[in-house]
């Protein structure tokens, strides 16, 4: 006689035709297949167009860093350090200016960007330069202050930020927070690099201005390198780098009327002969170098002759010192593993429309 079944085997047999019932791959009817890739693509069309109506694109600068002067005599004190006037910064509706500080021998030190600000205690101004040579600066600018009255100091509370527009001819990006951002102007080297953004360290950007979006601070290199704007030691090596030929007078970063600054003798002097022969011109390379390229790798042509030198880039972009009589040709670059590429440079648009090239 058989024993009654357990309620163990009762469980084994109910799971096993569960089992049997259920299919392995869910089926869907053509209709219903048919709706899930339409929601799908409507999905991934909303991303679309929710990116589209984004305005700008905010890029950290964390190879730029800001110091803060005040006192009566800023002004004064820096119109004999720098290329440019600041007097300029008291014209209505010019709050930054660009400038190089040069040796007695008028080669390029630092690049700056300097910016009118105003607050509760008055006016002052910040002065954004490479955060590499914040200490050398700092230095070089106490040595030539003397007894001047004027307070030099480092600004860890703002942070430098670029805005660059997603389409051309955007209209200013309105700030929603003025003290979080107590200042967004125009960036006063050309148009092409939109706005420059000093913000409280604390603060996204994304919280003060409307309809933008974060970005990777190397495609902001990228850009740099597209249109040709020098930035840093790496683009402007200190004491090698001559302001006319890193194109000064073409991002508004000089005056030849201010009267005297230290470099000056030499750097009017080029001007006024009107003889530059070589400019720091963007270009592209064949082909990204894995090993890189040295500073200062020399340049040539297909027949070997010396066309210029290799400052800096990111991937197959780049910045070179181009002798203009060779800005035509396509040249050679050898990387220091021995791989030569192609090198071709380009004439900015934002440049000068009737430079001439030989």
């Amino acid at each position: 006689m058989d024993s009654p079944p357990t309620a163990v085997s009762t469980m084994r047999k109910m799971m096993s035709t569960v089992s049997h019932t259920l299919p392995t791959k869910v089926e869907r009817s053509d209709a219903e297949t048919t709706a899930l890739r339409s929601n799908r693509a409507y999905g991934h069309d909303a991303a679309a167009a929710a990116a589209a109506v984004l305005n700008y694109t905010c890029y950290s600068l964390p190879h730029r860093t800001l110091l803060k002067l005040e006192g009566r005599d800023t002004n004064s004190f820096l119109q004999g350090i720098i290329t440019n006037d600041t007097g300029l910064l008291e014209e209505p509706g010019q709050r930054a200016v660009y400038a190089h500080m040069l040796n007695v021998q008028g080669r390029t030190l630092y690049d700056i960007i300097l910016y009118s600000l105003k607050d509760a205690t008055g006016s002052s101004l910040l002065l954004e330069c490479d955060s590499t040579v914040k200490d050398k600066l700092l230095r070089h600018l106490t040595v030539y202050k003397i007894r001047r009255k004027v307070e030099i100091s480092t600004c860890g509370d703002l942070s430098p930020w670029a805005v660059l527009p997603k389409r051309k001819n955007s209209e200013v990006p309105v700030i929603s927070s003025p003290k979080k951002a107590p200042v967004c102007v125009t960036d006063p080297r050309t148009e092409a690099m939109g706005w420059r953004l000093m913000l409280d360290s604390q603060v996204d950007p994304l919280a003060v201005i409307a309809s933008c979006q974060r970005g990777d601070t190397e495609e902001y290199h990228r850009h740099r390198y597209s249109i040709g704007l020098p930035e840093g030691v790496k683009d402007l090596p200190p004491e090698v780098a001559l302001p006319l030929e890193s194109n000064l007078v073409y991002m508004e970063g000089i005056s030849f009327s201010k009267g005297c600054y230290i470099g000056q003798e030499l750097t009017a002097r080029t001007h006024h002969t009107g003889v530059v022969r070589k400019r720091l011109m963007p270009v592209s390379l064949s082909s990204a170098l894995t090993q890189g390229v040295a500073e200062g790798t020399s340049l040539h042509t297909q027949s070997g002759k010396a066309a210029g030198k290799h400052r800096t880039g990111v991937g197959e972009l780049g910045l070179s010192l181009i002798r203009l009589a060779h800005a035509k040709e396509v040249l050679l670059l050898t990387s220091s593993d021995g791989v030569t590429v192609n090198l071709e440079a380009s004439v900015p648009e934002w440049w000068p429309k009737d430079l001439k090239l030989k």
